[in-house]
């Protein structure tokens, strides 16, 4: 009996900690984090697929209009594991305060209390954050966010789903090719042989 009562307790607990009320989310909408874009190729528009800003090794592509969300945006590696989706961010059609608190109330539910609130004190915009690590040491966050004020963010309720493990490291990768591409740019262009005298004409500003 005390065994039980001991086991109900830690699974009590557990059940309080962010990411110990349920499994590690991977999908949302139909997508699924880490595997290839080529899988949805009939769900987004993949004529619209460009870099990411300040993260060229990603490119984000829209989604094709699906029920219960007006819009998204998925976005894949080029380098490590080219086409494998890293984050997936969706705009649900229903933009209200009443059913983004059904929808946090649901996530609570099924992930326990959120591990971060990322928005503002006067709750213009408000973004709940939850953060998953599996046995194997793979990191995900789910981001649930409401917003009717704030142009910087999108409007309306929001949610993302980011595999952060594979967005590293495919921006390792990218960095890596660029660093070693840019030395052997350098090698060809090296002139041989011993430098001519300075043309100091040329290194003082006139």
């Amino acid at each position: 009996m005390h065994r039980v009562m001991m086991a109900a307790a830690l699974a009590a607990v557990m059940a309080a900690v962010p990411g110990f009320a349920g499994e590690t989310p991977l999908s949302v909408g139909g997508f699924t984090l880490g595997r290839p874009i080529e899988t949805v190729a009939d769900r987004v528009i993949m004529e619209t697929a460009l870099p990411v800003r300040y993260m060229e090794n990603l490119h984000e592509v829209e989604i094709r209009p699906i029920e219960g969300f007006k819009s998204g945006l998925i976005a894949f590696g080029t380098c490590r594991q080219p086409s494998a989706i890293v984050r997936i961010k969706l705009k649900y059609e229903d933009g209200s305060l009443e059913r983004f608190e059904e929808l946090l109330r649901r996530f609570k539910k099924k992930y326990g209390e959120p591990t971060d609130f990322m928005g503002d004190p006067f709750r213009v915009f408000i973004s709940w954050k939850w953060s998953f690590t599996d046995a194997d040491g793979i990191r995900v966050s789910l981001t649930l966010q409401h917003n009717q004020q704030d142009e910087d963010e999108k409007m309306g309720n929001a949610v993302k789903l980011t595999l952060h493990n594979r967005l590293e490291d495919d921006a390792r990768c990218f960095k890596e090719n660029r660093l070693e591409r840019r030395a052997a740019l350098r090698q060809r262009a090296a002139p041989s042989g011993k430098a001519a005298t300075p043309d100091w004409d040329l290194f003082v500003p006139k």
